[in-house]
């Protein structure tokens, strides 16, 4: 019961979120969605590090490796793997006009819920192998800061769940069905997760490898698109605040309950 919970705590970040179509206008204040997107980008980054880098480097030390080779390793195979994911599934970011992925007569609101959920998948991935740790034991990680992970990654989620549904709004969808393309896309997270924990389960020596490759699989995600999303046109700093304010709220979040 326990374990369910915590891995459906990050889908329910995304379906509130989600639910903001209900009572808000048409169209996402500009500001507002640079803001936003910088607040996910910062909570991914200090996730990566602190949740599931440095955790991995801690477990690879204890089990008598090489401490930065599963990180490293790791790191990069998770990186790749998005890669090959946004080079085959077509998906549409929110500032572009030009699908990405392989060609496919998909219509524009079906590829902006599939470039949502493709970065889902990592925040799944992350959340799963902590808590996979955390049940396995002497690991290093607890179960307080696997819920703490999930706690951010739903943070983080909630300003994401906006992000797609109201544009799925301005394209001309009702708000109860841009509502359910806009939770929906945070599924692949608990599936995600539980993936991970099955797999994490059956090859115990590799969890510090599927630690840092769930980091590089978010990192990716954020370098790729939700930072430079945050960039794009005027008000820059906005999503430069947005970032910082992210980050030190998820820093704080795993120092101090982790």
């Amino acid at each position: 019961m326990q374990l369910a919970l915590g891995l459906m705590i990050p889908f329910a970040g995304t379906a509130l979120g989600s639910a903001m179509v209900f009572w808000m206008r048409r169209e996402m204040n500009r500001k507002v969605e640079k803001m936003l997107l910088g607040f996910a980008s910062g909570v991914m980054i200090a996730a990566s590090v602190w949740s599931l880098l440095i955790p991995a480097i801690d477990m690879a030390a204890e089990q008598g490796k090489i401490s930065w080779i599963p990180a490293a390793v790791g790191f990069l195979g998770g990186i790749a793997f998005l890669l090959g994911l946004d080079s085959l599934v077509p998906h549409l970011h929110l500032e572009s006009t030009e699908p990405e992925g392989l060609e496919a007569n998909l219509k524009k609101t079906t590829m902006l819920v599939l470039a949502v959920t493709l970065h889902n998948i990592p925040e799944g991935m992350s959340v799963g192998v902590t808590f996979a740790g955390a049940l396995l034991g002497n690991t290093g990680i607890t179960m307080a800061g696997a819920f703490t992970l999930a706690a951010g990654i739903a943070i983080q989620n909630f300003p994401e769940g906006a992000i797609i549904s109201m544009p799925l709004r301005s394209e001309g969808m009702d708000r109860r069905r841009a509502f359910v393309y806009g939770a929906l896309s945070g599924i692949v997270e608990p599936i995600a997760a539980a993936v991970t924990i099955l797999l994490a389960e059956q090859i115990v020596p590799a969890l510090s490898y599927m630690l840092a490759f769930a980091a590089g699989a978010m990192i990716y995600v954020v370098v790729e698109e939700l930072i430079p999303e945050s960039q794009t046109g005027e008000h820059s700093n906005i999503g430069t605040i947005g970032v910082a304010a992210g980050f030190v709220l998820m820093m704080v979040l795993d120092v101090a309950l982790g």
